[in-house]
C-alpha cells in the first residue's frame, strides 16, 4: 500500500485502540462528515509529533482525510456491514492507513517495532537509512545482521530492502532517492540482496528493476539509467515475471528515457512499445502489405501505440499509423482522450500541427477530467520540468487557438483559484496568444 501514512516516534498500541473505538464512535454518531472530521484530527495530530508536515504541501492533509474517509465507506458498505459499526472494521481501517493487511498484522509491527534490537526494528532503521541516504548506518546494520538483505517488510507489500531503491511501490513517504543511491545499491547486492526478489507490490511480480524502470524519483534525481544499468550488470531480468512488456510499462508511467534504454539493452517490443521509442522500421514490420494487422497485433495495440506516438512525440510513426487507418479523434483506452490531448500535453507541436490537418477536434473532451486538448496544453505548459521544450508548448497552443479552440470562462473567472489563470496573465508569450480571449 504505497499511500500508507508514517508512525510517529515510538507508536503505541494503546492509543491505536483508542483511535479505532474514536472511529467506531463517528460511525454510530448521526454526523455524516465525523469520519472525515476524525481522520483529519488524525492526520494533522501525526504531523505534529513528526514534527513536520506529511506532506510537502500542507492543503494535503484534508485530502488524505477525505482519502481515510472514501476508505471507510468501501469497507463499511461492503457485504454484510452496511448497518454495522463495528470495532474489528474500524482497527482494519487504522491498519490499512498505515500500510498493513490486517490489525493482527499491525498490532505485531507495533509491538516487534517496541523492542530497538528486533528484527523489524532493524529494518525499519536500515529502510531509513536507505531513503535518506546514510550508507554508514546501512554498512553497519548489514555487517551486524547479514540475513537483513533477505527480510521481509511487515506491510502489505512486503518489499525486501532492494525494493526501496526504486522509492516506487513502498510508503510514499519512503519515496525518495538520495545522490548516492547507486552506492547503495551496490552495498545490499553485496551483501546478498536477491536482484530479482520480487514483491506484492501493484498486485504482486514487482522487481527493483521494474520498480525503477517505471519509477519518477530516480529518473529526477538524474541516477534513474546509472541505478539500471548496475541491476542489469548485476543480473536483473530486464522482462517483467508476469510476461507484461516491460518497455510498455515505461510507457504508461511517463518515463520515456528507461523505455528507450531497455529496449536498446534488448528488452521485447511489441507494436506498441515499438511506436513509444520511436522505430518506425519495427512499427511497420507488424504490418502486412496490404496494410492489414499481422497476427497476434490487435486493434487495441495498434490504438495503444498512436497514443504512445502522441504522447511522446513520434510524428512520423503517428502519420504512419493515421495512414494505415487509425482515426483521428479516437478515443483512447487511458482516460477516453484522443491524439491531440497527448500531443497538446506533450507541447508536440508537430504532432498538433499533423492532427489538426486531419480533421481533430479542438472541442472533444476527455471522459476522465473532462478537459480540451487545448486545456491539455496548458496544464502541460503550467507543470512541464524545467528541461520540457516549452517553445513546442508555445507552439502547439497557437495552433489550437488558430484552428478556433476557447479558453474555458471558469479559467478567467475573478474568484477562479486555478494555476493557469495567472499564468494567462502574467506569461507574456500566452497573453500575446489569446490576447482577443483575454480582452
Amino acid at each position: 500500500m504505497s499511500d500508507a501514512l508514517p508512525l510517529p516516534p515510538r507508536p503505541n498500541l494503546e492509543q491505536y485502540k483508542k483511535l479505532a473505538k474514536d472511529f467506531q464512535h463517528a460511525c454510530k454518531s448521526q454526523n455524516p462528515d465525523a469520519i472525515r472530521e476524525r481522520a483529519l484530527k488524525w492526520v494533522e495530530k501525526l504531523a505534529r509529533l513528526l514534527q513536520r508536515q506529511i506532506f510537502d504541501d500542507p492543503r494535503r492533509s484534508p485530502g488524505e482525510a477525505r482519502k481515510i474517509e472514501q476508505r471507510w465507506r468501501e469497507l463499511h458498505t461492503a457485504s454484510g456491514r452496511a448497518s454495522r459499526c463495528a470495532l474489528s472494521d474500524a482497527q482494519f481501517l487504522v491498519a490499512r492507513t498505515h500500510g498493513f493487511a490486517s490489525w493482527p498484522k499491525f498490532a505485531r509491527h507495533l509491538k516487534d517495532l517496541s523492542r530497538r534490537n528486533s528484527p523489524v526494528s532493524q529494518f525499519e532503521t536500515a529502510v531509513d537509512a536507505i531513503v535518506s541516504g546514510n550508507s554508514a548506518t546501512l554498512q553497519k546494520l548489514l555487517r551486524e545482521n547479514r540475513g537483513l538483505v533477505r527480510m521481509r517488510s511487515t506491510r502489505e507489500h512486503r518489499s525486501i530492502l532492494l525494493h526501496y531503491v526504486s522509492a516506487n511501490g513502498v510508503e510514499d513517504f519512503r519515496q525518495k532517492t538520495p545522490r548516492n543511491i547507486v552506492e547503495i545499491t551496490g552495498m545490499l547486492l553485496d551483501a546478498g540482496a536477491d536482484v530479482n526478489a520480487e514483491s506484492d507490490a501493484y498486485g504482486g511480480h514487482a522487481t527493483t528493476l521494474g520498480l525503477t524502470a517505471t519509477s519518477w524519483h530516480p529518473e529526477n534525481a538524474g541516477v534513474q539509467i546509472p541505478l539500471l544499468e548496475l541491476l542489469i550488470a548485476r543480473g536483473a531480468a530486464i522482462e517483467n515475471p508476469d510476461g507484461s512488456s516491460a518497455v510498455v510499462a515505461c510507457l504508461a508511467n511517463g518515463r520515456m528515457q528507461a523505455a528507450e534504454f531497455l529496449a536498446g539493452r534488448g528488452a521485447r517490443l511489441d507494436l506498441e512499445g515499438a511506436a513509444g521509442v520511436g522505430q518506425l522500421d519495427l512499427v511497420k514490420s507488424f504490418f502486412h502489405e496490404d496494410g492489414s494487422l499481422k497476427p497476434p497485433t490487435t486493434q487495441e495495440q495498434m490504438k495503444d501505440a498512436f497514443a504512445w506516438a502522441c504522447e511522446f512525440g513520434r510524428s512520423k510513426i503517428a502519420d504512419f499509423l493515421l495512414q494505415k487507418g487509425i482515426a483521428v479523434d479516437t478515443r483512447l483506452r487511458h482516460h477516453g482522450q484522443t491524439g491531440l490531448h497527448w500531443a497538446a500535453t506533450g507541447g508536440h507541436a508537430a504532432i498538433v500541427k499533423l492532427l489538426l490537418g486531419r480533421g481533430a477536434s479542438v472541442e472533444v473532451r476527455d471522459k476522465a477530467f473532462d478537459g480540451t486538448p487545448l486545456g491539455w496544453a496548458l496544464y502541460g505548459l503550467n507543470h512541464s520540468p524545467a528541461t520540457a521544450n516549452r517553445d513546442g508548448y508555445y507552439e502547439a497552443i497557437s495552433l489550437l487557438v488558430r484552428a478556433g479552440a476557447k479558453l474555458d470562462p471558469e479559467w478567467l473567472a475573478e474568484d477562479s483559484d486555478r494555476p493557469e489563470r495567472e499564468k494567462l496573465r502574467s506569461d507574456k508569450k500566452l497573453a500575446a496568444i489569446f490576447r482577443q480571449q483575454l480582452a
